[in-house]
Parts: structure tokens; sequence; C-alpha cells
């Protein structure tokens, strides 16, 4: 029912910063808890930043955690994620996903986009 696709990935070096998208469709956006996850090669997909309906709760990853910054613009249907200092660790494939409940694990998020390649050299 929910269409979601990410955008503004890319290639940078370390301590720049980038800022993703997630655009919306097919359903009622601002009925769902959305969050960004990424995928390392070798590694499973994790969780690293969540927003709830209204934007007030936040949570981010130890790892991402004061670098990082998630928002959400409900009349336009769109998430985001504001990435500063970026760090080679940071390098993974980034995905937007959309859940009806405020969880953390990749098997409980309904809705997925397709991801957006972030690499960051050193």
């Amino acid at each position: 029912q929910v269409q979601l696709v990410e955008s503004g990935g890319g290639l940078v070096q370390a301590g720049d910063s980038l800022r993703l998208s997630c655009a919306a469709s097919g359903g009622r956006f601002s009925n769902y808890f959305v969050g960004w996850f990424r995928q390392a090669p070798g590694k499973e997909r994790a969780l690293i930043a969540r927003i709830n309906w209204a934007g007030s709760s936040t949570y981010y990853a130890d790892s991402v955690k004061g670098r990082f910054t998630i928002s959400r613009d409900n009349a336009n249907n769109s998430l985001y994620l504001q990435m500063n200092n970026l760090k080679p660790e940071d390098t993974a494939v980034y995905y937007c996903a959309a859940a009806t409940s405020m969880v953390t694990a990749a098997s409980l998020y309904r809705y997925w986009g397709r991801g957006t390649q972030v690499t960051v050299s050193s």
C-alpha cells in the first residue's frame, strides 16, 4: 500500500555531510512510524534512526548518535536523514522503512525502499 523511494546517496570524504531523503506514496504517511536502516557488506541490516508519527520522539543507534539527525515532513510525505561528520565505517546501503508501531527489528517493518548507496572515503 505504501511505496518508499530513497535518494541522496553518493561518494563523500570523511568529515563531509550528506542528506538522505525518502519519498512516500500510496498511503497515509503520517500514520506510520518510520526509520532509517543501513547494511554494510557482510553485516546485518540494522536500525540507525527512528521517528514517531508526530516527529516528537526519536531514537538513534550509538554509532550515529550526535552525528545523524532524523526528521519527517508529513505534509510532503517525506523522511530525511542528515548525516554529519561522516566516517568510513558509515559506508553502507541506506534504507527507509515504515512500521505500524514503534519497533526496532527490521522484520517488524512492513514497507521498505530499495536503498541508496553511501560511500565514505578516508
